[in-house]
């Protein structure tokens, strides 16, 4: 490990005394270090073998969020998706929760998604976890979100093993009948695209930052959905986004539907845990 650390520090030009390492915890993914040198203090995260472009992904999400002025993301200094070499050196960001955090999270976000493209979806591919998630421009939400979230990942979990018989039925059955629900003309918002709880921390001054993002553009309820599904948002956050950028009326409908997505996402990580709550949205919805 130490020589991927070297390597980093090396492209950055930080020569100076390394003075620690050490482990921390930095999600289920990656390895984490917190890197002490005589000149500064960073965060790295490491991925033995990652997928294709992982960490440049990663950076350039980061870049993208930074270059809105909306909410603060860690600076990247460096990055490699070199095979056993691979990593992503950023700035340490650490403070304690203010009273204020959670209220400027919401504004921030609210903020970022006022960031609007002409397409829906991205030009590259990312990843949702170490899945690959394939992207494209698409001129409507609907279309992208069927084909290229939710078909998608139903197409992994029928290769997996994990939709098959009545669930299957009943997805596809949902994907056909889609538009009766999902709204085809909104506002593309840039959104984080991973934004759980453990996707947003805490710098100095109690300032919230948002890490590890799977940029795409589209409904801005598909992120607030997201937040709701594991928790790790406070209802000031809700408040305080709300007053920023009121959500529609018909968000509590859409909202398992969205989160339907992450569901299968997670069906496909982790297994058959998450497979009671994608059958109960699919029972909602479509019936048997």
């Amino acid at each position: 490990m130490k020589r991927v650390i070297f390597s980093a520090l090396h492209t950055i030009n930080d020569h100076t005394e390394l003075r620690e390492i050490k482990q921390v915890s930095g999600g289920s993914i990656n390895n984490s270090y917190y890197i002490e040198t005589a000149k500064s203090n960073y965060f790295l995260k490491h991925h033995p073998f990652p997928p294709n472009n992982f960490f440049k992904q990663e950076a350039n999400g980061l870049e993208l969020i930074r270059k809105t002025d909306s909410i603060c993301v860690p600076d990247v200094y460096a990055y490699s998706d070199r095979k056993a070499e691979s990593y992503l050196l950023m700035e340490w960001a650490e403070g304690s929760k203010s009273k204020n955090t959670e209220v400027i999270l919401g504004e921030k976000l609210a903020a970022m998604h006022q960031v609007q493209s002409t397409y829906h979806g991205f030009p590259e591919d990312t990843y949702i976890g170490l899945l690959h998630q394939p992207n494209g421009e698409f001129s409507n939400w609907l279309s992208y979100y069927r084909d290229q979230r939710l078909f998608k990942q139903m197409v992994l979990g029928v290769s997996k093993n994990k939709i098959q018989g009545n669930r299957r039925r009943q997805l596809e059955k949902l994907l056909n009948h889609l538009d009766k629900w999902i709204p085809s003309n909104v506002p593309a918002s840039m959104l984080h695209g991973d934004l759980w709880g453990g996707n947003w921390m805490i710098g100095a001054g109690g300032i919230p930052y948002l890490i590890d993002p799977s940029i795409l553009y589209g409904d801005r309820h598909f992120e607030i959905a997201f937040t709701e599904l594991f928790g790790g948002f406070s209802q000031r956050f809700y408040d305080s986004y709300n007053a920023a950028f009121p959500l529609h009326n018909n968000y509590a409908e859409l909202k398992p539907l969205y989160q339907l997505f992450y569901l299968l996402v997670h069906l496909n990580l982790f297994g058959e845990v998450y497979g009671q709550q994608v059958d109960r949205i699919l029972e909602y919805y479509v019936g048997d």
